[in-house]
């Protein structure tokens, strides 16, 4: 199996600590139909480290909230590479979450090419 493409642990954003470190100093942008916050960190488990939310008031079923972070998740495992080989060329590390803030349960391509608008902005990113 391709290695490159795996979605591990370590590349989860659950530290406590550090998801409050990106919702108090991150800085934010907003991709249909995503809100991402991200900060640049000091050395970390893995160079990206990336948390998906969805809103548990708009989606009171778990089954809905857990599609959406599923289709997410896959989007990111398979468009991360550009994004990872931009942070190691430069030597740090970035944490980020993404919220997803439609009010309907788009499908898959969709939110594909918002995932990778989102790679792309951050890539770009100075």
């Amino acid at each position: 199996m391709n290695t490159k493409n795996k979605f591990e642990k370590k590349e989860r954003l659950s530290s406590h600590s550090l998801i409050l470190k990106v919702v108090e100093k991150g800085k934010s942008f907003k991709v249909f139909p995503f809100y991402v916050k991200w900060t640049y960190v000091e050395k970390n488990t893995a160079p990206v480290q990336i948390a998906f939310s969805v809103s548990k008031k708009k989606y009171k079923r778990a089954v809905d909230r857990n599609l959406i972070k599923r289709r997410c998740k896959e989007a990111y495992r398979l468009q991360k590479n550009p994004l990872i080989e931009k942070i190691n060329a430069q030597n740090k590390n970035i944490i980020i979450i993404i919220s997803y803030i439609n009010k309907e349960i788009l499908e898959y391509k969709k939110i594909e090419k918002a995932i990778q608008k989102i790679i792309y902005s951050l890539t770009e990113e100075k």
